[in-house]
């Protein structure tokens, strides 16, 4: 399965190194051509490089940009989003103030939802840090990613590519979910400084 990632930075990082682990091809397209190929020739697999704004070859497309980017994004490529299955890994948050965003949707995956009709939207990734999700396991135990969506097409396809890079994925439910998801992963980030962890921590249920 093709790949979109929308991004080049530690998340866009890790997203990929997961999904070229289970076997997938993937694109990356950053700001600029030379920053994704840069990431791209650390990587290893089925990977090549573009700009925001070349067209949409794969079905799954990661938005793995801060949240204040999304509406560029989603500017940018309109249509072409139509049936497409669009993973939003997003935490909504003030980046002055560090507090989470009051969003009248109820979620960042939900203001999406309403944004790009079309699109297959699905809440996956915002409660992984980039570091565990790069290795794909904590503490011996495969990383989990707890999966949102009102699609249940979009939400077998994503847990595959889960699943194939040696993870496990939850159904949380409907896209609704994200709102609850989305609060767990501002709290997985405010909880940093206190444990002194680094953002090596991860969210496991066991």
């Amino acid at each position: 399965m093709e790949i979109t990632i929308i991004g080049t930075g530690n998340m866009a990082r890790a997203v990929a190194t997961r999904a070229l682990a289970g076997g997938h091809s993937v694109a990356l397209l950053g700001t600029e051509t030379a920053k994704a190929q840069a990431l791209a020739d650390e990587l290893s697999g089925d990977v090549r490089a573009g700009q925001v704004g070349d067209p949409l070859s794969g079905d799954v497309v990661v938005l793995a940009v801060w949240y204040a980017a999304v509406d560029d994004v989603l500017r940018r490529y309109g249509d072409q989003l139509e049936a497409k299955v669009v993973v939003d890994i997003t935490n909504p948050i003030d980046v002055e103030s560090f507090e989470p965003l009051a969003l009248e949707a109820g979620s960042a995956a939900q203001e999406i939802a309403a944004k790009a009709p079309g699109a297959k939207v699905v809440k996956a990734f915002n409660t992984t840090f980039a570091g565990p999700l790069g290795e794909g396991r904590v503490a011996g135990y495969p990383l989990d990613v707890l999966i949102a969506s009102d699609d249940a097409a979009a939400k077998q396809t994503l847990s595959r590519i889960v699943a194939d890079g040696g993870m496990r994925p939850i159904d949380a439910g409907p896209l609704k979910r994200a709102h609850e998801i989305e609060a767990l992963g501002y709290l997985h980030m405010a909880l940093q400084k206190p444990l002194d962890t680094n953002y090596a921590s991860a969210v496991k249920l066991l």
